[in-house]
């Protein structure tokens, strides 16, 4: 398969699924369900809503705030309004076809802040290793605060604990006897493992050794929280929801946050990941639904607005640039 056969189908593949998932979900739910999700839709209360979209916003403002503390120890201190921009516009390009957004947002900066595309891209890297270990470690919060709901839904399934677990005894097993491989192997390919993973403990350990770490550390956990807070204010927008514990919820936040991954901004996959993970804890699939098209429809047309308007702006802004 051609390099360029690979890249065509990793854009094409996620947006091809996403329209798929959205026909299936379209057809799985009766006529009479589908008037009763579009009514919740229809009469979501503004004002959750719209303080859903800002904490969205301030979420990002912070990021563009943290990300010039990993900029200032290279000499760069960028405009905030032309990060906060630049990172609108970078979310805004993922959802067209992703991973993009990186590369625009470091060649953006590169243009309107003269800093270097490789450093600039460098930064963008540490920041999602910091955002991936921050989501590990809400996965395992997670699994902590609903031991046994999670617990009780695998039994009901039919999963073998005792599987899962020797699976995971297996796994790290194999995990150890891969990074004594790549510890001790010359292959290329072990060199380019060891190279990658290096730069990127490089990245994580660096954030320690800044002078604004505790700040950074701050705007990160900001960050994250304004996510949570994003999914938690919408429960509010359906009768249903409004119970559910903030532990309940981060259930949902976890599959959505996985379900965005997979799919363009998390098309079709995000309300079905969210409804099923609120399905547990016996929320009905109208209302699971409704709250996982309310919730998307909100992120999504947050960064679609401020993401066109970051677009036209960040040049006028720049002219001398």
């Amino acid at each position: 398969m051609s390099k360029r056969l690979k890249k065509q189908l990793k854009i094409i593949l996620p947006i091809v699924l996403g329209v798929f998932l959205v026909w299936y979900s379209y057809n799985a739910t009766s006529a009479e369900n589908r008037a009763q999700i579009l009514r919740y839709v229809k009469e979501a209360d503004p004002f959750w809503v719209g303080l859903s979209v800002l904490l969205g916003i301030l979420g990002h403002v912070s990021r563009a705030v943290r990300w010039n503390y990993l900029l200032e120890p290279m000499g760069y201190k960028p405009k905030l309004s032309n990060n906060v921009l630049i990172i609108l516009m970078s979310y805004f390009a993922n959802l067209g076809i992703p991973r993009t957004g990186e590369i625009l947002r470091a060649t953006a900066l590169a243009t309107y802040e003269d800093v270097p595309f490789e450093k600039g891209f460098g930064t963008i890297v540490t920041e999602r290793v910091v955002d991936v270990v921050m989501l590990l470690l809400i996965v395992c919060l997670t699994l902590f605060l609903q031991t046994d709901v999670i617990l009780d839904v695998l039994q009901k399934k039919g999963i073998n604990l005792t599987g899962i677990f020797l699976l995971l005894a297996l796994g790290i097993v194999g995990m150890l006897i891969f990074v004594t491989f790549v510890k001790k192997s010359s292959h290329p390919f072990a060199k380019k493992v060891k190279s990658f993973v290096n730069g990127l403990l490089d990245g994580v350990f660096s954030i320690f050794k800044m002078r604004h770490k505790w700040p950074f550390l701050f705007h990160t956990l900001f960050i994250w929280g304004c996510y949570i807070g994003m999914l938690w204010v919408i429960k509010f927008t359906v009768a249903e929801t409004v119970s559910l514990s903030i532990s309940q919820l981060l259930v949902a936040f976890v599959a959505g946050a996985f379900a965005m991954a997979t799919t363009n901004g998390g098309i079709g996959l995000y309300p079905i990941a969210v409804s099923n993970a609120l399905a547990i804890f016996g929320i009905s699939s109208v209302s699971g639904d409704a709250f996982g098209w309310i919730m998307w429809i909100a992120q999504t047309l947050m960064v679609v607005v401020f993401g066109a308007i970051s677009f036209l702006i960040l040049p006028l802004l720049n002219r001398n640039k």
